[in-house]
């Protein structure tokens, strides 16, 4: 293994040791909340459609909004600032407090504070900045950054808060429990905020129309911070801008049940400052409040660094829609793992913490991490604005590879089969043809999977390409599914439907066996098939960053099944992220009419099969279950489809007793449970499988799985045999 890569994964290994309990714990609890919290929405699908409107035309006039907000809140008697990057903004606030004279800021919770490290700054210029969220202090006394766009210090456990409290503070009585802490945490806050000069915030979302902030919070920290003193000071990002207060709406809605599954977050502030409120004099106690001053100062200052250049940027821009509400990195297994302290950059976490690093800090911070993300997919449901996040994880990733270069990438460029640049690594890249690897390999084979198996070629591969000796190799196939096909002639006479079985890599050269099995299957349920000559959909290429590779490979796999199309036939897809290819990614690379016309004819060859049952095929024909137990895990993007019900219903029909995992993701992900700096994670990601398949309910069961890397992942973990659900209902031989 190379020294970067065991660098990456000997810090991605004690931060599981470290924090990975902690941060599971928690963000587990979170993501299992907004399942629930969300369900009580009368059209959850409607209101996220709602925001994301809002958010798209709002960032489309920013410009016109950001010129009637200035009007507005200088009408109020406040400031506008426009910060044009960090030092920038630094600058100003700077003045504001030193116009002040303030020795004392408190601020509450602001991840673009972070962004712009502003209390480094009034540090160095002498003024003391005391952060007055719970976790932000916490991180605060203890020197650390957050883990967590929500919950900073996600990665504490309550016993380290109190070790941290009861070292730094030396109490009259040690501090032990959550209460404990709390209460002396209150206390101490609140002494701090009584003798603050100014109050720093950030904001949630501001209206153009009326200059009303929305502060959504789960301690009442910020609103004390706002009003306590005379001078408050608002940094935000020019994308928390919004038309109006009527648009708050679907976003109050939406931000609490998706970040923390809460049906509506504790605190939420509507602040239109400078409010004409009474000023508090803390050493006039018995001075009512109507005999105070209430002459208050109010400055938004709010910060471009580099997100004007990311609304110009067709790929970057709709991660400027994000509302901060940390579900993307909640519902993400490996972030549940490591947290954000390795699935982060500079300041920003998380699937969309890739977009803003790339957009704020440059693609050297976004590179650190955005290989945490496998393109499962599953935070584009939990998304409350429909961010289309892996897209952008693998725009960036693309924008890294192309970024890498060496005098030798004319070599590689003219010896490997793609369309990218030379400065593709070669672990990229390899994993990237892997079609082709596997073309070599099934023409050699059996003598391939020997040769690849040996030690000195475990050792060669894990050392150039970064594959991990501790996994498995597949296994290539000397007869591929469509040289089996071909040797064969159809048996179906009076076909009711026709239908194209697509082979997808795994299944043609390596899982032959499923292939085989689902042509079987849908021939006994009267299904003329047809296996076509027609290259990968382009996923591999896709996973790693190589984007006109994929979207080569998808003008060719329509070219190859088009003419099916035009006949009538449907596609039948055994592989789901194939298949969620040709149903979204695909749209991306493919003229509409074009995208239309693959994505509508395709479908999972389990939700085929029970459309095909549904509308009268003998159910007869297939392998009954008669009560056979059977332990089956869906797909991360076959869920994601909204596909996992038909096979449980397949399955339950035809009689077998399921047991279905709920856990969201195996851990494998395709090419990432091979690489050598991700193999501990994957398998730490895959423990929560394992253990669920190994209970006593579940641990004499019948093993199923939907995709290629869930079968590979539990073949490896569980010590017995697993099989696709197409394998177990098609007829036997």
């Amino acid at each position: 293994m190379s020294k970067a890569r065991e660098a990456k994964a000997a810090k991605i290994r004690q931060l599981m040791e470290t924090e990975g309990d902690a941060v599971g714990t928690s963000t587990r609890g979170f993501n299992e909340g907004r399942y629930e919290s969300v369900q009580t929405l009368d059209d959850y699908e409607g209101l996220k459609s709602e925001a994301r409107a809002i958010k798209e035309d709002a960032i489309e006039r920013l410009p016109e909004l950001i010129d009637q907000l200035r009007e507005t809140v200088e009408s109020n008697g406040g400031t506008l600032y426009i910060a044009d990057d960090a030092a920038d903004a630094n600058r100003y606030v700077r003045e504001v407090c030193e116009d002040k004279e303030a020795e004392r800021v408190v601020k509450s919770k602001s991840m673009t504070s972070e962004e712009i490290e502003v209390n480094e700054d009034l540090e160095a210029a002498d003024i003391d900045v005391v952060e007055t969220d719970l976790g932000e202090w916490v991180l605060q006394v203890a020197d650390e950054s957050p883990s967590h766009i929500v919950a900073p210090a996600i990665h504490k456990s309550r016993d380290a808060i109190a070790d941290l409290f009861n070292e730094t503070f030396e109490p009259d009585e040690p501090l032990e429990t959550a209460e404990e802490l709390t209460m002396f945490a209150r206390e101490q806050l609140g002494d701090l905020i009584e003798g603050a000069d100014v109050g720093m915030t950030g904001a949630n979302f501001i209206t153009a129309d009326t200059g009303t902030m929305a502060l959504v919070t789960s301690e009442g920290n910020a609103r004390k911070t706002a009003v306590v003193p005379d001078t408050h000071v608002a940094v935000a990002g020019v994308e928390k801008v919004i038309p109006t207060v009527e648009d708050l709406r679907p976003f109050v809605e939406l931000i609490g049940k998706s970040g923390t599954g809460q049906d509506i977050t504790s605190y939420i502030s509507l602040l239109t400052p400078p409010v004409e409120s009474p000023t508090v004099d803390f050493d006039a106690p018995d001075t009512p409040l109507s005999e105070t001053e209430t002459d208050r100062d109010f400055h938004l200052v709010l910060i471009d660094n580099g997100r004007f250049d990311m609304r110009e940027d067709d790929q970057l821009r709709e991660t400027l829609y994000c509302i901060r509400c940390s579900a993307c990195s909640n519902v993400c297994a490996n972030f549940q793992h490591v947290g954000g302290h390795a699935f982060g950059g500079e300041t920003y976490s998380g699937g969309i913490g890739t977009g803003w690093e790339a957009g704020v800090e440059g693609l050297d911070s976004a590179a650190e991490f955005n290989d945490l993300c496998t393109g499962c997919s599953r935070c584009t449901t939990a998304c409350p604005v429909e961010i289309d996040i892996p897209w952008i994880n693998t725009v960036v990733r693309d924008r890294v590879n192309r970024g890498e270069v060496s005098e030798l990438d004319w070599l590689v460029e003219g010896l490997t089969p793609d369309e990218e640049p030379g400065g593709v690594s070669l672990q990229k890249r390899f994993f990237g043809n892997f079609e082709t690897a596997a073309k070599v390999g099934s023409f050699f084979a059996p003598v391939s999977n020997w040769a690849a198996g040996l030690g000195v070629s475990r050792d060669l591969m894990e050392r150039f390409l970064g594959i991990d000796a501790r996994r498995e190799l597949p296994e290539f196939q000397r007869e591929t599914l469509k040289d089996w096909f071909e040797s064969r002639t159809s048996r179906v006479d009076d076909p009711v439907r026709t239908a194209v079985l697509y082979p997808d890599v795994y299944t043609n050269h390596v899982q032959v066996e499923r292939g085989k099995a689902a042509v079987r299957a849908l021939e006994a349920l009267g299904v003329d098939v047809v296996v076509p000559d027609v290259r990968s959909s382009g996923r591999a290429p896709l996973s790693q960053g190589m984007i006109a590779t994929a979207e080569d490979h998808a003008h060719d796999v329509y070219a190859g099944l088009a003419e099916h199309i035009d006949d009538g036939r449907d596609i039948v897809v055994i592989e789901p992220s194939d298949l969620a290819m040709f149903q979204s990614e695909y749209e991306k690379f493919l003229p509409e009419k074009s995208f239309e016309r693959i994505s509508e004819a395709s479908y999972e060859v389990m939700e085929y099969v029970f459309g095909l049952l549904d509308n009268g095929a003998d159910a007869d024909a297939l392998s009954a279950g008669a009560g056979e137990e059977i332990a089956y895990h869906s797909h991360c993007q076959q869920r994601t489809l909204g596909l996992e019900g038909h096979t449980e219903a397949v399955l339950s029909d035809l009689g077998y007793d399921v047991a279905t995992s709920d856990v969201e993701c195996c851990g494998m992900a395709g090419s990432f449970g091979y690489k050598s700096e991700y193999y501990e994670l994957s398998v730490d990601v895959g423990s929560e499988l394992r253990g669920q398949f190994r209970t006593d309910e579940n641990r004499d069961r019948t093993v199923v799985a939907s995709g290629t890397s869930c079968l590979e992942q539990l073949d490896s973990l569980l010590s017995r045999p697993t099989q696709h659900p197409i394998q177990l209902v098609a007829p036997r031989r």
